[in-house]
């Protein structure tokens, strides 16, 4: 048996929380001209060692130039995916102000300054207006979401109830006078869209929720997902996925999901190649012309920076598996790797075995978005195209 082939397994969760002491909100808004929304990822007590990797060639980013080994922060405090392109980044203000709050950051004198970090996806207009976009409050509702483990009330919440986990509101579902202030954020943390596989019955929310909430993929709908890693020795490895992606998630061969041939072992047994003629029949109309993938990968073992610039860089492997074509001069395709130091430090051998997982993670997150997003007019869900792809249950 090589190194490769060691036995891995899912964690509880099958999610990014599964490493321990990360914590993941997701926030939305979805009407009165939105479809878009912020996922933060929370470090625990003390922060997480961070690193990036940018490959696309259209980026928007934040704070990615501290995490160069060579500069001085060595640790985040959170890390904010926001749809909204670059009006998008200003979600991570409303994290920070939270973190402040709390008096969580960098020490400085008179007080604290968080390090947060931020990649947005371009998601503008899917709902209707160019600039319905998330802003700091989102931010600092979807921050709310990962500390309070359920959906809260935020700044643009309508009152209105608080739709299911796995279905989207309309583009006209919003109270009446329209805008920010009348529309409805879904704040989810600790449940999981239904699709099925090994250890997706807890966790973060997958599919349309999020940042991944305006998302495409192909011409399909898009969205958040997430995938873990358990190896032989405990380590655990796990990724984080928000999928814009202009290019296919299919394997040409066949339509299935290509992120899903790195499953492990009963992850997608649900699923099987759809008919051949509905694979056939599949034409994507009005793909983004601008679009981007981004994400996190992290483990609980302890790293430097330039190992989590490592393994943010190898997550690439696993999103350019999964999605084709990817890194294009249109994509802003950027993924952060963090390290919980909660485990000692990794050995060759074992730094070789968390890169390894790490790819492979990726690519299973990104097939669970697409697998979790919920289908709407111009961006079908994968099983409303390929509804023979659902294997028959007793």
């Amino acid at each position: 048996m090589t190194r490769r082939d060691l036995p891995v397994r899912a964690g509880a969760t099958n999610s990014l929380v599964d490493v321990a002491g990360l914590r993941v909100g997701h926030a939305r808004l979805v009407g009165g001209g939105f479809r878009t929304g912020t996922t933060v990822v929370l470090a625990p007590a003390g922060g997480a060692v961070a690193g990036v990797d940018v490959r696309g060639a259209a980026p928007g980013t934040r704070e990615t130039e501290l995490l160069d080994p060579r500069n001085l922060v060595e640790r985040v405090h959170a890390v904010v995916l926001s749809g909204g392109s670059a009006f998008g980044l200003g979600a991570a203000c409303g994290v920070m102000s939270r973190l402040a709050d709390a008096g969580v950051g960098f020490p400085v004198e008179g007080g604290v300054v968080p390090i947060v970090p931020a990649a947005v996806i371009f998601d503008l207009g899917r709902g209707g207006a160019f600039r319905a976009v998330p802003d700091a409050a989102l931010g600092a509702a979807a921050y709310d979401a990962a500390t309070s483990g359920g959906p809260a009330p935020g700044p643009h919440t309508a009152a209105s109830p608080a739709l299911p986990e796995g279905t989207s509101a309309s583009d006209g579902e919003a109270a009446a006078g329209g805008g920010a202030s009348a529309s409805l954020p879904l704040l989810t943390e600790g449940t999981t869209a239904p699709d099925g596989g090994v250890g997706c019955h807890a966790g973060p929310a997958r599919g349309s929720v999020g940042a991944g909430t305006g998302a495409m993929a192909g011409g399909l709908a898009g969205g958040t997902g997430t995938a873990s890693a358990v190896l032989p020795d405990g380590t655990t490895v796990a990724a984080l996925a928000v999928v814009n992606a202009v290019g296919s998630v299919l394997d040409h061969r066949d339509a299935t999901l290509a992120g899903a041939r790195y499953g492990l072992p009963g992850e997608f047994d649900h699923l099987v190649p759809p008919a051949p003629e509905e694979a056939g029949a599949w034409s994507p109309a009005g793909t983004p012309s601008f679009n981007t993938t981004i994400g996190v990968v992290a483990t609980d073992r302890t790293l430097t920076k330039a190992q989590c610039g490592k393994l943010a860089a190898v997550a690439h492997d696993g999103l350019a598996r999964a999605i084709r074509p990817a890194h294009t001069m249109t994509d802003g395709d950027t993924v952060f790797g963090l390290a919980t130091c909660a485990r000692p430090a990794p050995g060759h051998d074992e730094l070789q075995d968390i890169l390894a997982a790490a790819a492979d993670a990726f690519s299973r997150a990104v097939a669970h978005a697409v697998l979790a997003a919920t289908g709407r007019p111009g961006a079908p869900a994968y099983l409303d195209v390929f509804p023979s792809a659902l294997r028959s249950r007793p």
